[in-house]
């Protein structure tokens, strides 16, 4: 995944958790925060009704005070005067007072005046029900007839909660002593439960008692907030259960606004990261992009002539620029270091000529050293004398004899050693054709290129020969196994291959002598293996000398690495056969048993077919 779907998928992501935050926080606390205010709404609408009723039962209780204290009702308690009744406990008395029942008894507890109004008919009604409560034996409110102290509270009767207030009977100015109870009513009827809900704004419901005992309870549904509580009577006992319904308008609007909100911020969000990738393309990924296009450019093709010039001042000009400055660098450091291994190749191609030719001059010098040994010993001037003292006139015959048998001898002696001398400057010619043919080949404009002829191997062993010194050849004993003698003709670089093949002789011998052995034994194998999809040569080369150690294995191939005398050798040799073989496809490398033990070395060489006798430029 590049840097740019990297940037979408992180921004993508990071407005994903803002969403799913946002919603959490939503539905976590927004609206949840929303269901408790609808709840305390609920709450403050049961107080304003439970403040309703209380005030009615105030209202009640100050018409029962008011009724308790007027000096009429104290003279009736005493003397029942008819005439009290007749003109105070009428149908319009009790609508005056808003009550549905009046009641005034005795300091004993027994009704001695009553009324009851009917609110919907305007008419009397039976009264009988509040009579029976207060003459029952465990009536609450019977020792406040003996202490004289007002109350008020709730009633359960057949026809339906009442509300009830009670107040002493006293002169008219307060004092006593109390001759009785003043009890007046009011139902909760559907107009009274109406005029509270009005009230305390909200929907009331009066209920029968739910609970035996008292309670308080929230119901939430989908579209409403209902806060139930029961109300006990004066006896103690659950006399009715309140019910306020609260619509939940808040919770609606409240998620309405919460989602708008959520939408308009995320629309925001979407239209900020739309608005942020256009910019961050335009600003950093697509200059971005063109650096990494032109870095993977000058990779594959190595052209660092292109620059990305950037007109910019942020940091991603200076980047490009200072990438600029790198690539010129690397460039005008290429071409050095072109120039230098250009010149080093040459260094090395002389030196690798030179260790070569070396090998090959050395059998040529020993030639001509013995060659010259061989004419110095021979007298010319002896023969000069012996010829012209047989010429002379005063020479008898005996002389003459012995002159003439010392020319005859020295004649034959002579044939022998021009003979000798013939042999020896045919073999030089060939090592010198042999040397000339190699320097033609190692100076050729390229190292690559290379004539690949056919060639039989047991030629090519005898041709290395050749090239190897006569001491070489004397301390080491060639063994071709038969693989070589019976290998037909095989199109190699001849020329190459027979400097490698007089490296590895010249080699086997040092590593007999350095083990202590006047002749040693060098064993040559050939195989023919297929390898990379064609037919390739393989050689092996196993001497009996010194070995080679472990560490040493690979090393051998190393410039300047050699295991000889560093007076004598400079490790040149077999790096050059490394990397000949290397150059033309081919491989070298060396196994040992250790050391003393001999050493093998093994040449892996592609074969050309007839049709590739051709020189070739790699």
């Amino acid at each position: 995944m590049n840097i740019r779907w990297k940037v979408g998928a992180l921004v993508a992501t990071l407005l994903g958790v803002l969403g799913v935050s946002e919603l959490f926080v939503a539905n976590s606390v927004l609206i949840p925060s929303f269901t408790d205010l609808e709840r305390s709404e609920a709450d403050v609408a049961m107080r304003r009704i439970r403040y309703g009723m209380d005030h009615s039962l105030e209202q009640l209780a100050s018409s029962a005070t008011s009724w308790g204290n007027w000096a009429d009702t104290f003279r009736f308690a005493h003397d029942h005067n008819r005439a009290f009744v007749n003109e105070n406990l009428t149908v319009i008395g009790l609508q005056q007072l808003a009550v549905n029942v009046v009641l005034i008894i005795d300091s004993g507890g027994r009704s001695i005046a009553s009324a009851a109004l009917d609110w919907e008919s305007s008419r009397s009604a039976d009264v009988q029900v509040l009579e029976q409560i207060v003459a029952q034996p465990d009536f609450p409110w019977r020792s406040h007839l003996q202490d004289g102290r007002a109350a008020q509270g709730l009633l359960r009767t057949g026809r339906g909660p009442l509300l009830v207030a009670a107040a002493p009977i006293l002169d008219g100015f307060g004092r006593g002593p109390t001759r009785g109870m003043v009890i007046m009513g009011r139902f909760l009827s559907a107009g009274e439960i109406t005029r509270l809900g009005a009230q305390a704004q909200a929907a009331l419901t009066v209920l029968q008692p739910l609970a035996p005992a008292s309670f308080e309870r929230v119901v939430e549904t989908e579209g409403n907030t209902a806060v139930y509580q029961s109300m006990d009577d004066i006896f103690g006992n659950p006399a009715l259960t309140l019910r306020v319904d609260v619509p939940r308008e808040i919770t609606r609007r409240g998620r309405s606004a919460v989602y708008y909100a959520t939408a308009c911020l995320m629309g925001t969000a979407v239209i900020v990261v739309v608005l942020l990738i256009l910019i961050l393309n335009r600003v950093v990924l697509d200059p971005l992009g063109r650096m990494i296009r032109h870095a993977v450019t000058i990779g594959q093709d190595a052209d660092l002539t292109n620059r990305l010039d950037f007109d910019r001042r942020d940091e991603i000009g200076v980047l490009a620029r200072e990438f600029d400055r790198m690539v010129a660098r690397v460039a005008e450091s290429r071409t050095q270091l072109v120039d230098r291994s250009f010149q080093a190749g040459f260094d090395e191609l002389a030196r690798g000529v030179l260790h070569n030719l070396g090998n090959a001059m050395t059998p040529i010098g020993v030639r001509l050293a013995v060659l010259e040994k061989r004419l110095s010993s021979i007298d010319d001037e002896d023969f000069q004398l012996a010829a012209q003292e047989l010429a002379g006139p005063q020479l008898d015959a005996d002389r003459s004899h012995a002159l003439a048998e010392l020319l005859r001898l020295a004649g034959s002696s002579l044939t022998v050693v021009l003979r000798d001398s013939r042999q020896d400057v045919e073999v030089m010619m060939r090592q010198t054709s042999v040397v000339q043919s190699a320097l033609s080949e190692q100076m050729r404009p390229t190292r690559n290129e290379h004539v690949w002829e056919a060639v039989r191997m047991a030629d090519l062993l005898a041709q290395s020969l050749e090239l190897v010194p006569d001491a070489a050849r004397q301390r080491l004993a060639i063994q071709m196994d038969e693989s070589v003698e019976s290998r037909g003709a095989v199109y190699v670089p001849r020329t190459v291959l027979r400097l490698v093949l007089q490296n590895l002789i010249i080699n086997a011998a040092d590593s007999t002598g350095a083990a202590g052995r006047s002749r040693g034994l060098l064993k040559i194998v050939v195989q023919t293996v297929r390898a990379a999809e064609r037919e390739q040569l393989l050689l092996h080369c196993t001497d009996n000398g010194v070995g080679i150690a472990a560490e040493c294995l690979i090393r051998v191939f190393e410039k300047g690495f050699s295991t000889k005398s560093r007076e004598t050798h400079f490790g040149i040799g077999l790096h050059w056969c490394a990397n000949a073989l290397g150059a033309l496809g081919g491989r070298m490398w060396a196994t040992s048993d250790g050391v003393g033990r001999g050493a093998s070395m093994h040449i892996l060489l592609p074969l050309r077919s007839p049709a590739e006798r051709v020189i070739e430029a790699a």
